[in-house]
């Protein structure tokens, strides 16, 4: 009996590509979502030979239908990678894929990338790492930026000394300032499954964060993946993994939180540095103004 497409790509997806269980659930989930609307939309089976032949219209109606089931441009775009993926699967590496733009965020001001958007940018960016552990090691990189503020430079000088993980975790920053940092269940538990995955062990005196050959993580491997999965995503330019670290500072600053404390837990030197936020929190403030007040 013949596998179904989309259980063949997933086997393709942790065999060959080497890819972790969650993209490999996730790419999978987008597939058998892709050959359930086409039977819809085609009135029949789907095959290898009639996906060969899918076009920019039925790729846009899946991605309408999938809009309707609530989906933001970053997840909308998220889903046509996967879709493009398994296309590219399921009619072979030279097949010329149909042409389409996948869905882009509104460009302006500088503003601070949404949550589930910094969540996006970090799952796509690990997916497309070519090991499980690199995999790993850029999602819990990714998390330490965005929920806990560091810089990418303090996240890839981190060494084994700061296992094993507690609530708070000690950084040193700019001029060697040490700060103590919160440490959110999700990002231990991040750091936690990459340690569990890479393959070159973690010494106290060593880094915590490997390059692909076993050497200290360069930022710019970090940087890469950033780009590739904003571009992927529809993202703008300016969303780079400082950005995820200006997200952080905002978004706490709109909960509510204390210009001072939010300074020691940025490991700004001056409060002048962190009241950068402010404005860019009454810009957000006035954008909600704006999109909801009837007379604005």
């Amino acid at each position: 009996m013949t596998q179904p497409l989309p259980l063949l790509y997933a086997q393709h997806l942790a065999r060959d590509r080497r890819r972790s269980a969650h993209t490999v659930r996730a790419y999978e989930a987008t597939a058998v979502r892709l050959i359930g609307f086409l039977q819809s939309h085609w009135g029949g089976e789907v095959t290898r030979d009639g996906l060969s032949r899918i076009t920019a219209a039925d790729l846009r109606a899946f991605l309408a239908t999938r809009r309707n089931d609530g989906l933001g441009n970053a997840s909308a775009a998220r889903e046509l990678s996967a879709v493009r993926g398994f296309l590219k699967f399921a009619s072979g590496d030279e097949a010329e894929l149909p042409r389409l733009r996948g869905p882009r965020v509104k460009k302006g001001v500088p503003r601070p990338i949404a949550p589930h958007e910094a969540v996006a940018l970090a799952e796509l960016a690990s997916e497309e790492a070519s090991e499980p552990w690199i995999a790993a090691r850029d999602w819990a990189v990714l998390l330490l930026l965005y929920g806990a503020g560091l810089r990418i430079g303090e996240a890839v000088g981190l060494t084994g000394a700061v296992l094993p993980l507690g609530e708070t975790m000690r950084v040193t920053g700019k001029r060697d300032k040490t700060r103590i940092v919160p440490l959110l269940p999700q990002v231990r538990e991040a750091i936690q499954a990459y340690v569990a995955l890479n393959p070159w062990g973690v010494a106290a005196d060593a880094p915590l964060f490997r390059g692909a050959k076993g050497g200290p993580l360069p930022p710019g491997a970090i940087r890469k993946s950033v780009r590739s999965a904003r571009a992927a995503l529809g993202l703008s330019e300016r969303t780079t993994p400082h950005a995820l670290r200006h997200s952080f500072a905002t978004h706490l600053l709109g909960r509510g939180a204390d210009l001072r404390a939010l300074q020691e837990l940025l490991g700004h030197a001056s409060l002048s540095s962190t009241q950068i936020y402010t404005a860019v929190d009454a810009a957000h403030l006035l954008d909600v103004y704006r999109n909801a007040h009837p007379r604005a």
